[in-house]
């Protein structure tokens, strides 16, 4: 079976520090570099999964890249190279407590909280009579703290984040202009591919007084689309929406006992659960992306992202 990059331990030239969060390792190179490094780990209900996948890391890396550059005249953002397919290198931010989510559409969290009477989500009315999956008259910004590692998000107003100084009005109002034009960006390449962009993420950061879109976008680690056949067909059954995001995954730990609950255990991943979920996410990056996907060599992983990034820093 293809091997899997679940972690690293390299040390790059000018190496200060390393970061190892859920998904991505992140090396702080000089004063003002970053080397994240996106492995093969896959989490779900905040939890780390005990096999990693192949590929996704080259996945999800490659698609955000591919967004970065396609957004590039809305927003400055922090890629500066992809040394290598699991690697972005980019500048080195200093990140808002904030997480920008948007949302297009009644769904998830959200729909779960409507149905339970809400009619406002982060300060934002939602009008009664929606539907599940229902679009809204316009996209909503639903901003969380972002929480300390092993901590869970949480939803926050505007106003909260302006009362508790977290970012200056100034800013806070730049980033939900950058938050809908990226969106709206996305919307667009998203329906080229017949897909809906449902919702997604945005992650900020300030370098020397600029502010630039950082990490991942329009991944389906976080993002969630529709395919836009049979939408409004399955919207007016009551149906579940065919969606590409990694809630299947999320659906397999569920049928098999695991939401993330205090005595619950992970189950097993065989290797041909491994391989299906490497395969449907292959189907995702073909989707998304409108690109055949090319498998990277994975005989020795870590040893050719070394070689690969200490070539590219030895350029600048």
């Amino acid at each position: 079976m293809t091997k899997a990059l679940t972690q690293t331990n390299i040390t790059f030239d000018n190496q200060q520090s390393v970061y190892h969060g859920k998904v991505r390792e992140v090396y702080s190179i000089g004063d003002e570099m970053l080397i994240m490094i996106a492995t093969d780990r896959i989490s779900a209900f905040d939890v780390i999964l005990p096999e990693g996948i192949p590929y996704k890391g080259q996945m999800l890396n490659q698609i955000a890249a591919k967004f970065l550059d396609a957004t590039r005249d809305i927003c400055p953002n922090w890629k500066l190279a992809t040394p290598d397919p699991m690697v972005t290198a980019g500048i080195r931010c200093e990140g808002y407590p904030i997480e920008m989510i948007v949302r297009g559409y009644l769904c998830g969290s959200a729909w779960r909280n409507y149905q339970s009477g809400a009619r406002e989500i982060c300060g934002v009315p939602i009008p009664d009579g929606m539907r599940e999956n229902e679009r809204f008259p316009r996209p909503i910004i639903t901003p969380t703290t972002k929480a300390e590692q092993g901590m869970h998000d949480e939803d926050i107003s505007r106003e909260e984040i302006l009362a508790k100084g977290l970012v200056s009005k100034e800013e806070y109002e730049q980033l939900e202009n950058y938050t809908l034009s990226l969106f709206e960006r996305g919307t667009e390449m998203a329906a080229a591919r017949g897909l809906i962009l449902v919702d997604t993420k945005y992650e900020f950061g300030n370098h020397n007084g600029t502010i630039y879109l950082m990490d991942e976008i329009h991944t389906p680690d976080s993002s969630r689309y529709f395919y836009t056949e049979g939408y409004l067909d399955r919207l007016e059954k009551g149906e579940q929406q065919k969606q590409l995001s990694k809630e299947f995954v999320r659906e397999w730990l569920m049928a098999n006992g695991f939401q993330g609950k205090e005595g619950q255990k992970v189950p097993t991943m065989t290797p041909e659960v491994i391989q299906s979920i490497s395969e449907r996410y292959m189907e995702l990056f073909e989707q998304i992306s409108g690109e055949k996907f090319q498998p990277a060599d994975s005989d020795d992983i870590e040893s050719r992202i070394e070689k690969n990034v200490n070539a590219y820093l030895k350029t600048l």
